[in-house]
Formats: structure tokens, sequence, C-alpha cells
């Protein structure tokens, strides 16, 4: 059992591998692929926010109906055939018009496979006695391995006008990969529609939520258009994709870690730390305005986002119950990728055309002040109260 179970692991390791390969062609190259078809810093903003936008419906929908089922493997299936033909249209896409159609499509298909994927992750590493660290690990090794050769393999087949055949031919492996894995149905009653009502209740995780939304736009504004930041400033499409590199790198460790020790943490005081640690970032690349300087400053991420991701996967984990697991995962993954996402897109593009970058960051530093105070308020309350966190 315990043999099958480690298989398991290394089958999620190479899927997660994978999968995040093909992401260091859509974060870091996309919004320069739009720019070649002369699309203006709004255009590309509401092009990378409002895809996330339908994250927030389809989300929640995908892992309830994952949860109902009990089935993880079937659902990425589709998800991931549909999402491929979408990214067929998108490519093809003449005018803005379509462009964006087909960029909902793509979304909305391929986002919600990440939180499925994670919440049997989750499960294995239970069994296995291994952290999930250790698996999304391989994610920051896959989007590194691609982000640093893209420039080389660009200019192989004709440059960025090209993109879609570089993101065509990596998707051949999630696909391979996912075929060995196994189904983890969860113990206990399949749920239903009245049990959503447990985690709609839990205020505890609902307010967590919220102030993941404060916290998280910033940098969902930050993944939308760095990459036109750093080129507005003089730097190449080949420095954009190191950029990035260094920050998929940065988190590796801290993957590899964290996972391990967390339990020594109290959740939310180590968030308020994460939100001091993103005030001092985003406050640097306002007054900053070195190109390479700033994509140095990417390694950064190490201390942010990976601390952020991990713990908070790991909050949901613990707060809901172990047959809303993917239900769970896929509400966080709704504020980060969708609420996150189109309101750090739409008004990072909004603020970079009247202000410029350095003034998109500023207010990205103000939101991330007022997160950690909230967290730490939030820590403090709850101390005061004398009230037992569910984390800690």
């Amino acid at each position: 059992m315990l043999e099958r179970m480690l298989k398991q692991f290394r089958v999620l390791q190479a899927i997660t591998f994978s999968y995040y390969a093909t992401q260091a062609v859509l974060l870091p190259l996309l919004p320069l692929y739009f720019q070649t078809k002369g699309y203006t810093s709004l255009q590309i903003g509401a092009l990378m926010s409002f895809g996330p936008f339908v994250a927030i419906f389809a989300q929640p929908l995908w892992g309830f109906l994952s949860d109902r089922f009990q089935t993880v493997k079937k659902i990425v299936w589709g998800l991931w055939a549909l999402m491929l033909i979408s990214s067929i249209g998108l490519f093809s896409a003449t005018d803005y018009t379509l462009s964006f159609l087909f960029m909902l499509l793509v979304y909305f298909f391929q986002v919600p496979s990440a939180p499925l994927l994670d919440s049997l992750t989750i499960k294995v590493a239970q069994e296995t006695g291994k952290s999930y660290g250790g698996v999304r690990l391989f994610g920051s090794l896959g989007f590194t391995a691609i982000a640093l050769n893209s420039h080389w393999i660009l200019q192989w087949i004709g440059g960025i006008q090209h993109l879609q055949y570089m993101y065509w031919v990596l998707w051949i492996f999630p696909p391979l990969f996912l075929f060995f894995l196994k189904d983890q149905p969860s113990k206990g009653e399949r749920i239903s529609l009245k049990s959503l009502s447990v985690i709609l209740q839990n205020k505890r995780l609902l307010w967590f939520l919220a102030m993941v939304l404060v916290l998280m736009i910033p940098h969902r504004m930050n993944d939308a258009l760095f990459g036109l930041y750093l080129s507005d400033l003089g730097a190449s499409a080949a420095w954009v994709a190191i950029a990035w590199a260094l920050a998929s790198s940065s988190e590796a460790p801290t993957f590899a870690f964290l996972g391990r020790y967390l339990n020594r943490f109290q959740e939310l005081a180590l968030l308020g730390i994460v939100g001091v640690l993103y005030t001092i970032r985003w406050g640097m690349y306002a007054l900053l305005d070195d190109p390479y300087v700033l994509g140095m400053l990417q390694t950064m991420h190490s201390v942010t986002f990976a601390v952020f991701w991990i713990v908070s996967v790991q909050y949901v984990a613990r707060t809901v119950p172990q047959e809303l697991q993917t239900t769970g995962q896929s509400m966080l993954a709704s504020v980060f990728l969708g609420l996150c996402g189109v309101i750090g897109g739409f008004a990072g593009g909004a603020i970079q055309e009247a202000y410029g970058g350095d003034g998109m960051y500023a207010f990205g530093a103000v939101l991330t002040a007022a997160a950690a105070l909230l967290f730490f308020g939030t820590r403090a309350y709850y101390r005061r109260l004398d009230m037992r966190m569910p984390l800690k």
C-alpha cells in the first residue's frame, strides 16, 4: 500500500513539473505575444485578468463536481482537452474581441486543474508522511527550466509570434503523466449541495479569504504586467524570461523545506510577516527603474509568494472537512487566481497607463501594508478572545 502511494507521489511530481512548465509560456511571454498584436497595456491587463475572473465561477464548480463524484483524474482529463481546443482559437484570433473570448475559455478550463491536483497531492502526502511542498517544488523547477530556455526556443521556432508551437509541444507531457495517476477517493459520505453550507458558514475561513484578497491583488498585478514594465524600461524578452526564472527557482527551497516545519509557526502571524515583506518588495519596485535590478528582485518571490501559498494551502486543508478538500482548495484558488487576478490585472493596467509602473507598484505596497495589519490584527483579536485557532 505504501509503495503504491509513493509511486503516486512520484507521478504527481512529474505532473506538477510538466504542468508548471506550460505556465512558463503563459505568464512571462503571453503579454509580450499580445504586444506584437498591437494591444495596449490596458487591453493586455484586461486579457490577463478577465480570464482569471471566470475562475471565480469555475473553481468551486469543478471542485464540487470532483468531491461529488470522487474523481480528480477524469475531470482534469476533460478540462485539459477543452483548454487545448480553446487555445487553438486563442492563437488563431485575428482581433481583440476574439482574443478576449478565447482567453476566457482557456482560463475557464485550465486554471481549475491546479487546485484539483493540489487536493489530491495533500491526500497522498498525508498517507505517505511526506509534505505538499515536496511536490510543489517540482512546479517551480519545471517553470524555471522552460523560462531559462524560452529565449533559445523562441529563436529556434522563429520568434514570439510563434509562441503557440512551444506551448502545444509542452502540453504533450502533463496528460501523458496523468495517465499513470490513480484517483484517491475521500473517505466518508458523498457530498451534496447541502453539505457546502459547512464551508459557507465557516466565518474564519471566509475572513481568511478576504485577507488573502487584499494581500494578493498586487501580486497578480505583477503577474500580468511585470514583463511589460521591464520591456518599457528597455529589457529584452530574454531578460524578462530570466527574471521569471529567478522568481520560480527561488521558490523551490521554500517549498522543499517550509512544509516540514510549518507546524512550528502560527499561520496568521507568518502571513502578517509575508505582508511586510511584500510591502518592502513592491516599494523597491516603485523606487527603482533599472530593469536588471528589478529582475534580480524577483528572487524575493521565495519569501513572499512561496511562503504565502504553502501556508494558505495548509490552512485550508486543515480548516475544511476531508470530504470537502477539493472544494476548499478551489475556493482559495478562486480568490487568488480569480478575484485577485481580475482586480489586479485590470486595475494594474489602468494605473500603469495613467501613472506608470512605479505608480502601480506604489499602490501595491499600500495594499500589502494594509493586509499585514489585517493579519496581525486578526491574530491579536483571536488571542484576546482566548479562542483556539483551527491552525496553530
